[in-house]
């Protein structure tokens, strides 16, 4: 089998409502869309959504670079040869790990198509049956944050990620009128996203929440202060995670040697796809480390490919990928059963993709042949 064309989609994901993080608010959500052909007919797709404060890339670069760097090198070659694709694109380009991430993606889909299995049985076989869905709380008033969870809490929802980092004095506001209204059987996570900037002003915050019930406090510090994770972690008795700071396998290494977290976010569009991702939960495993897998708020598809890596762990125990639950328009159709995601036995991402509504988001496209 060979890789015979690969179509680039620079597509623009309507949100309900404004997506509010500490760095920066969303009105729309930018994606890359990558349709791979083979000359035995099939097709696989792959995404890449991009974060200038993640990994140095944008929307526009990761466009750039697939169309550019990757799509030419990797036309022509096996996509059930993933290490093979890997080493090429890590050989062609240093870092630019959600462009890779792209190619990874639609690569699996192939091979799950191909060999007519979901993407899951490839690697590691199912392991979870379901997962929780925990509902995303842009940051607003405090009381509008509490209000927004009151209501989904009606809808079953028992877990809540709450976006902080633009205040300390008003986050621990938002934190508390969370919880008073919620109650002390719903779970809470805090990502603050490196607002709190230091250790120093993280550890003033987490010693006034204290009493919060907190399941942990997700990257409160500038992604490569690994060393002021490693003091609010031997200070706080609240659990600690590490996003940003995580982007693949080095950076792994690091937080394992150091103790620097109690738990891990995974993106896939941090460390290159899917098959980096699972490098990096036996990296985990290996050292008695919890890991979670997140997004930055995909599609239908980067969505599914992170599941199907959830589904396949032990080690994973909790997923944060509702992008599609906040788009009023998506190309896929990944299935929710609110508040649970439960995923199919259809072979590769197991979604089919709505052609007419990925033209209709598209503003610019190329193929590379």
């Amino acid at each position: 089998m060979k890789i015979t064309a690969i179509y680039l989609y620079a597509i623009h994901l309507p949100l309900h409502q404004p997506f509010v993080i500490s760095y920066q608010t969303y009105n729309f959500m930018p994606s890359v869309i990558v349709k791979i052909e083979t000359d035995e007919g099939i097709t696989g797709y792959g995404e890449a959504v991009a974060d200038e404060h993640v990994t140095g890339e944008t929307w526009e670069s990761t466009y750039h670079i697939i169309k550019n760097t990757l799509a030419p090198v990797v036309l022509g070659h096996n996509p059930l040869e993933i290490e093979r694709l890997h080493d090429l694109m890590n050989k062609t380009i240093y870092s630019a790990p959600t462009a890779k991430a792209a190619i990874d993606i639609a690569c699996y889909d192939i091979i799950g198509k191909k060999l007519q299995q979901p993407v899951f049985q490839l690697i590691g076989g199912r392991y979870h049956d379901e997962f929780s869905l925990t509902h995303v709380l842009s940051i607003a008033e405090p009381e509008l944050m509490a209000n927004e969870a009151a209501l989904h809490v009606t809808k079953g929802y028992q877990s809540f990620k709450m976006k902080v980092g633009t205040n300390i004095k008003q986050d621990v506001k938002r934190i508390q009128a969370v919880r008073a209204r919620v109650g002390e059987d719903i779970a809470i996570r805090v990502d603050v996203n490196q607002g709190w900037q230091n250790s120093a002003t993280t550890l003033v915050a987490l010693k006034k929440l204290q009493n919060c019930n907190l399941d942990w406090i997700e990257q409160p510090v500038v992604a490569d202060d690994i060393d002021g994770m490693v003091e609010i972690k031997s200070k706080s008795i609240i659990p600690l995670m590490i996003d940003e700071g995580l982007k693949g396998s080095r950076e792994m290494l690091e937080i394992i040697q150091k103790r620097a977290a109690d738990k891990v976010n995974i993106k896939l569009m941090k460390c290159g796809g899917i098959y980096p991702a699972v490098k990096m939960a036996h990296q985990a495993e290996l050292a008695g480390l919890d890991c979670q897998i997140g997004s930055m708020v995909e599609s239908s598809i980067g969505s599914a490919a992170g599941y199907h890596v959830a589904f396949s762990k032990k080690n994973i125990s909790s997923v944060e990928l509702t992008g599609p639950l906040k788009f009023s328009k998506d190309i896929g159709n990944l299935a929710y059963d609110v508040p649970f995601i439960r995923l199919t036995d259809k072979p590769g991402l197991g979604i089919e993709i709505n052609e007419e509504t990925l033209r209709e988001l598209t503003v610019y496209r190329d193929i590379v042949r």
